[in-house]
């Protein structure tokens, strides 16, 4: 519930502050795509993700932490944000050659965006934070994040 309304609030940050659309021109139903995107993909692989890597490495040490971060970035994230550009072209009504059009155009900078901004992040979360709470964290500095993939996704 969490990521659907946060991944709501990246979107209306989204169109408000970055695109300048104004209230007359916000797109609604966009803002609802995100929301259940968030909703119905990110909380539950997000979440599922953090339990499944503190069962692979367990621990709270900041060796544990890197190798967490490392696994993360490395392995998850890769992913994760290539699914998260596919739903989101599938939910826009794109082509299936569209879709893969907009990923490959897509893909390698919001890689290259999360790589300057989620290692640190993770190391802290992975560290500091219990992991009942990760996802939590995560969402509230995603909320920058959702800002900038809800622009670069329904940028056409």
């Amino acid at each position: 519930l969490i990521a659907g309304a946060l991944m709501g609030a990246g979107d209306v940050i989204a169109q408000q502050l970055v695109e300048q659309r104004g209230l007359q021109g916000h797109h609604g139903p966009r803002t609802l795509k995100m929301m259940a995107i968030g909703f119905c993909f990110v909380g539950p692989v997000v979440g599922g993700w953090y339990k499944i890597l503190d069962q692979l490495i367990s621990g709270t040490t900041k060796v544990v932490a890197v190798k967490k971060m490392i696994l993360d970035q490395g392995g998850f994230a890769p992913c994760f944000l290539g699914c998260f550009l596919a739903i989101t072209g599938a939910m826009s009504g794109l082509s299936v050659e569209e879709n893969w059009s907009k990923i490959q155009q897509d893909y390698t900078d919001a890689l290259l965006t999360n790589y300057c901004i989620w290692p640190p992040v993770q190391i802290a979360n992975f560290y500091f934070v219990p992991l009942k709470h990760r996802l939590a964290v995560v969402q509230c500095v995603a909320i920058v994040w959702n800002c900038y993939l809800s622009w670069k996704a329904n940028r056409m």
